[in-house]
């Protein structure tokens, strides 16, 4: 085995993150570690490298066993991670980064920057990778920053490479381009540790799969010896019944939000309607102009045309708080940059859109708060010991539950979600999706963005395509179909 970890533990203060965890994993192997977010992961790959000492146990890579490794050390091992926020600079071109911390030398201390560039490209052509060496990181699409990354751990010739959630911001075009070079990293004789919520790529890429749970090992299994509905039961410790539950039909005749011709925002002549009870889903390729029409009716960017009507009267917020005050809410893309203070506690972090109807005299009511933010965290299920944990503490999932409570305590009619469950585990997906239809059966209605084809269908009573900012086809429930909304997706 070219990794072991033996009886890892890791306390913290009123939690065991890990509990006597031990895993092998076998050279020129893709080793899949999944679970609910919360399960330890995270944690382990980082005892791993070092970035986390455990409380006990020991770690063996290649034969050498430590009680403790630290970054430096690791990678002298050969090991490499990739983790889910890019250690990348923006002003820095490609090779640049690549090398950063090893730059390549001319005689003396100047850098080879043209040396570097060709390595660079020598990396490229081996996965058949179109990225120009020279470019400014921050000139790349997401897809291409993660790939920079690879390509960074394969200059360092790792042979244990760990990727935490590589593909969780990617489109499908450059997940795919993700899953060549694995494939081909694999062939290399490469070993791999992927950590996904993805269950397709789990099954596509993997040869054995660990699952854990509340920081347990429970079991490790050949990845062609399992099913889906096997590994979700041991992932959440239930059955799930259904990926998308089932709903009451619950639609309304009358017309929550109605949208006319609206633009700005790099949006165009966008019209539309969402009744009460209904969710509404908008989908489309990256860049077509969602998270734009999403920022337009929440007051975050504002409109040049157009007219917005809610309850049947015209409304045109020009802050977010305005927006709030009309009853919008917006459960953003980005949770760590624009949906929490991560340095804040959980229960501010509940509490911090509705100070105002909570506080006398510029005095917040403690004793509210604490009880707002109880009740979402029993009725939303949030993992935390306690309300005053800072919620960057808290993981993936449990940070979207928190962030959603905030938004739901503002007591919202309409409530847009924009990726609501990227990077998330099944299990908090099935959470939010039934928090979705209880919004929906109580007469609020939903504006659900995602990239997910699968979900916007499973979850959408209608959906509205984009492409390149304006609408570009229509569907009801009865005609989903995914070759039809790619077909307008990228229609041009």
């Amino acid at each position: 085995m070219i990794l072991q970890l033996k009886n890892i533990t890791k306390r913290y203060p009123g939690v065991v993150a890990l509990n006597n965890v031990s895993l092998d994993v076998a050279e020129g192997e893709v080793h899949a570690l999944v679970g609910e977010n919360g399960a330890g992961k995270s944690t382990l790959i980082k005892s791993c490298t070092g970035a986390v000492i455990p409380s006990e146990g020991t770690v063996s890579i290649q034969g050498q066993e430590f009680p403790a490794l630290n970054p430096k050390l690791s990678e002298e091992l050969g090991l490499a991670v990739i983790y889910q926020e890019f250690n990348l600079v923006d002003e820095l071109s490609v090779a640049e980064n690549i090398f950063l911390g090893r730059a390549i030398r001319k005689s003396g201390l100047m850098i080879d920057k043209k040396a570097m560039a060709e390595k660079a490209a020598e990396i490229f052509e081996q996965f058949d990778i179109d990225i120009d060496p020279n470019a400014l990181v921050g000139s790349l699409t997401v897809g291409y920053q993660q790939l920079v990354e690879i390509a960074k751990a394969v200059s360092q010739n790792a042979q244990i490479l760990i990727m935490d959630e590589p593909s969780a911001p990617l489109t499908a075009a450059e997940a795919e381009s993700l899953y060549v070079m694995v494939e081909k990293l694999k062939a290399k004789g490469v070993t791999i540790i992927y950590i996904s919520h993805r269950m397709e790529e789990i099954f596509r890429l993997s040869d054995r799969i660990t699952v854990l749970r509340d920081g347990q090992k429970i079991e490790t299994l050949n990845t062609s010896d399992t099913t889906l509905d096997d590994l979700v039961k041991l992932m959440v410790g239930r059955e799930l019944k259904e990926t998308y539950p089932a709903r009451k039909d619950c639609i309304s005749d009358e017309v929550l939000l109605e949208v006319e011709n609206l633009s700005g925002n790099g949006v165009h002549d966008i019209s539309l309607q969402i009744k009460k009870g209904e969710v509404l889903g908008l989908a489309g390729l990256i860049g077509a102009g969602r998270t734009e029409l999403a920022e337009l009716l929440f007051g975050v960017k504002q409109r040049t045309a157009g007219r917005v009507v809610l309850h049947g009267r015209e409304i045109e917020p020009k802050l977010p708080r305005a927006a709030i005050d009309c009853g919008i809410a917006l459960v953003p893309e980005d949770r760590k940059k624009q949906g929490a203070l991560l340095e804040v506690d959980i229960k501010g972090n509940i509490s911090m859109a509705i100070l105002e109807r909570i506080s006398k005299f510029f005095t917040v009511n403690k004793k509210e708060e604490q009880r707002i933010a109880e009740s979402y965290r029993k009725s939303m299920r949030i993992k935390t010991p306690d309300l005053e944990q800072k919620i960057k503490n808290l993981s993936g999932g449990n940070q979207q539950k928190a962030i959603i409570a905030k938004w739901l305590a503002t007591e919202p009619t309409l409530v847009i979600f924009d990726e609501p469950t990227r990077g998330i585990d099944v299990g908090a997906k099935s959470e939010i999706y039934a928090l979705v239809n209880e919004l929906v059966e109580s007469g609020k209605a939903v504006l659900m963005i995602s990239s997910e084809m699968e979900e916007v269908m499973g979850m959408s009573d209608r959906i509205i395509v984009l492409q390149e900012g304006r609408i570009s086809g229509e569907l009801d429930r009865k005609d989903f179909d995914q070759e039809t909304i790619m077909g307008f997706a990228a229609q041009g």
